[in-house]
């Protein structure tokens, strides 16, 4: 059976450990030198970039977010053992691990980092397609004759090289299709390295459950669920049409997926339709105070993504579901672009007030669509907002002096909420 050792990229066939180095980091496949589809996912990122540049918090359980009234963006492997999970309370996250070491993000580091993993990709295949800052499929199809290699060695070449040279660590997926290579990339982490063949992928994923199913969230599966469908085996089981006839479009794309099969390829310029950000409460809320909070949170985070990736938004788009699950969802175009937390803020803001708030809500989301370059951002002014240039001007002067002293240089009251 091939086998390649991923400390010293020996190829060799098969064994416990590499002939060459003596270490176990061994990742072994019949189909190891055949398979080009891959996904490459970061490790804890955020809280990687911080425990690179601070090595005080190597052995230390760190989470990135806001104060105790706030969210958990991302949290290292160390606490997420005592519980602690993205978009838990802080309060929560901190009563499950109190030793841990909060700290606020700073985008515009982990974009810098981003940008540097992105070129070691680019020099391995001209296919490379970003999901976000710290995940990518790659298409290493062709790429053997170039390298001189197969594509799961150039692979672990670049983990390597990731980990040796920005002290960043990844997972990687390969297989035959995007689909299981993203599945693939989530089985062994961090620092993980896993393999679905072409021969398996039926057997594979018989017995495993639906909501691995990319874009399936907690909606998708309880419908899924009333159908009888929780797993890829009770899926495969439906006929073609019946799916479509009860799911619609995503019946026929169910139908393939449960069979393994995804034609999708790996594209380059793949534009980025949308950015958004969302959080889960602990306890179903209605609170419109704290839910405030949020809103300004969550813009405050897609302003920050948009400023790290050069983009603006034209549409904001605000996401409730209430305790029962019922799913909200209401966008507002903008008269120019922005990527101005302000505007994105307010706008969410507006939206939000005109719902009827009948229930409490167990999760609220801000995002924005219809995406293009910073350069053609908040031009205009607003003629009934004589204010807002003014408020524009302030938090880009706030945003020069968070990259200057630190993100918690400057914090907007309501950020606290």
């Amino acid at each position: 059976m091939p086998a390649l050792c991923r400390d010293c990229l020996t190829q060799f066939d098969d064994g416990p450990r590499c002939p060459k180095c003596g270490r176990p980091r061994i990742v072994r496949h019949d189909e190891l030198w055949d398979l080009s589809i891959a996904h490459m996912d970061c490790d804890a990122f955020y809280a990687s970039v911080e425990k690179r540049d601070n090595p005080e918090l190597r052995d230390k359980p760190v989470i990135i977010g806001g104060g105790k009234r706030g969210v958990v963006s991302t949290a290292c492997y160390i606490a997420r053992i005592k519980g602690v999970r993205s978009a838990m309370p802080m309060f929560k996250a901190l009563e499950l691990c109190p030793e841990a070491v909060v700290v606020r993000g700073r985008m515009e580091v982990y974009s810098t980092v981003s940008k540097q993993i992105r070129a070691m990709m680019d020099e391995m295949t001209p296919k490379v397609e970003p999901l976000s800052l710290d995940e990518a499929f790659m298409d290493m199809s062709g790429t053997a004759k170039l390298h001189g290699v197969p594509p799961a060695v150039m692979l672990a070449r670049l983990v390597k090289r990731m980990r040796e040279e920005l002290g960043i660590t990844g997972s990687i997926g390969l297989s035959h299709n995007k689909f299981l290579a993203k599945i693939a990339s989530d089985m062994d982490k961090p620092r993980g390295f896993s393999v679905i063949g072409k021969a398996e992928t039926v057997d594979f994923l018989d017995q495993k459950p639906v909501r691995l199913i990319w874009g399936i969230g907690e909606v998708g599966q309880q419908s899924l669920a009333k159908a009888g469908i929780r797993s890829f085996a009770d899926l495969k089981r439906w006929d073609r049409k019946e799916l479509g006839a009860r799911f619609g479009s995503m019946g026929e794309r169910l139908w393939h997926l449960a069979r393994g099969e995804d034609r999708r390829r790996v594209s380059r310029n793949a534009p980025m339709k949308s950015l958004s950000s969302e959080t889960t409460f602990f306890e179903d809320t209605s609170d419109v105070d704290l839910l405030d909070g949020h809103i300004w949170r969550l813009a405050e985070k897609v302003s920050d993504r948009l400023k790290a990736r050069g983009n603006a938004g034209r549409v904001v788009v605000l996401k409730l579901k209430r305790s029962d699950f019922t799913l909200i969802s209401r966008r507002k175009s903008l008269s120019d672009p922005s990527q101005i937390a302000d505007r994105i803020y307010r706008t969410a803001r507006d939206l939000f007030d005109a719902v009827d708030h009948k229930k409490p809500y167990r999760l609220i989301g801000v995002g924005v669509s219809d995406l293009v370059d910073e350069g053609h951002a908040d031009r205009s002014g607003n003629l009934l907002d004589p204010q807002e240039g003014k408020r524009i001007g302030a938090e880009r002067a706030s945003d020069q002096i968070r990259a200057k002293f630190g993100a918690d240089a400057i914090l907007k009251g309501r950020s606290l909420r």
